[in-house]
């Protein structure tokens, strides 16, 4: 049989963090996940990177699979168990996979250990497997947080309504864990979770930048030149905000706090736009005229 390596098969380094495992494994499980890619070969590697996490997020599998992988086996090479690996190694009962795991796995850990029968044959429970989906939410719900319903299609078309609770000021690609959703087990053993990737709509008033947030408001010239106190959106309500005279187009100011919560709560970051009227009458010509005779010297390339 093959040696697999499991870190080449998530794309990780032999180094990696359990943190680091669980994003790889994760990302995997999203693309080549059965029941939504339906390309050849798809299902094998779905079943090989749930293999893979399944020892490297196990210490003790981790760690005897590192001592053989350090004597110099790679992936793809003929394999076979040093002799004696049975009684210090591997068979580990506790196990909560599905049991469909290669010839290689079940070398090093026993058919007990990937979910099938333990003592006196009996069935084994198992956890059931995780699912991936994506979720939008609107930039308003992710800066309220609260109790939302959302309507999930899986991979069947089958429609799932879940009432999920938002954090308040959550980020784009953030992951809601829902305990108990996932597909269920087997033998009596417990469902796994379903992960909710969010993702949050483009928004007419706001552009999330991180925990910032940022609008562009319009103003007049004679606002911006002169200076004016004017009604400005934000998620939380309309608050009054001062221009100070003299003012740029594209000049920013901020309102501190008005930005996504959290720990550290964003800014509301406010890009003047100066919009000049639509001339309509010769008396607004003439005003306009009598402008550019007071202003005869400012040239705005200089």
């Amino acid at each position: 049989m093959e040696f697999k390596d499991y870190y080449e098969i998530l794309g990780v380094k032999p180094e990696a963090s359990e943190a680091e495992i669980k994003t790889a494994y994760r990302k995997l499980a999203r693309k080549y996940h059965p029941d939504k890619n339906k390309e050849a070969g798809a299902e094998e590697k779905f079943k090989a990177a749930n293999e893979a996490q399944e020892v490297l997020l196990d210490a003790e599998k981790r760690r005897s699979y590192d001592q053989l992988r350090a004597g110099g086996y790679r992936g793809g090479e003929q394999f076979r168990p040093p002799p004696g690996w049975g009684q210090g190694h591997g068979q580990h009962a506790d196990f909560g996979g599905d049991g469909d795991f290669s010839d290689f796995f079940e070398s090093l850990f026993g058919r007990a250990a990937g979910g099938g029968h333990g003592q006196r044959g009996q069935p084994r429970a198992r956890r059931g497997h995780d699912v991936q989906a994506r979720v939008e939410i609107d930039l308003q719900t992710a800066f309220d947080g609260g109790r939302t319903r959302l309507s999930l299609h899986d991979g069947r078309g089958e429609e799932r309504v879940l009432e999920v609770k938002i954090p308040a000021g959550i980020q784009p690609g953030q992951v809601i864990r829902l305990a108990g959703q996932g597909h269920p087990g087997g033998h009596g053993g417990p469902s796994g979770d379903l992960l909710l990737e969010v993702g949050i709509r483009d928004d007419a008033r706001f552009k999330l930048e991180g925990h910032n947030v940022l609008h562009v408001l319009p103003v007049s010239p004679w606002e911006a030149a002169l200076g004016a106190t004017v009604p400005v959106p934000t998620l939380a309500g309309t608050v009054d905000l001062r221009i100070p005279a003299g003012s740029q187009s594209g000049r920013k100011l901020r309102l501190k706090g008005r930005g996504m919560p959290g720990a550290h709560p964003g800014d509301q970051l406010v890009e003047l736009s100066i919009r000049v009227p639509a001339t309509s009458s010769d008396e607004q010509r003439a005003a306009w005229e009598a402008l550019r005779a007071q202003f005869a010297e400012y040239d705005p390339r200089h």
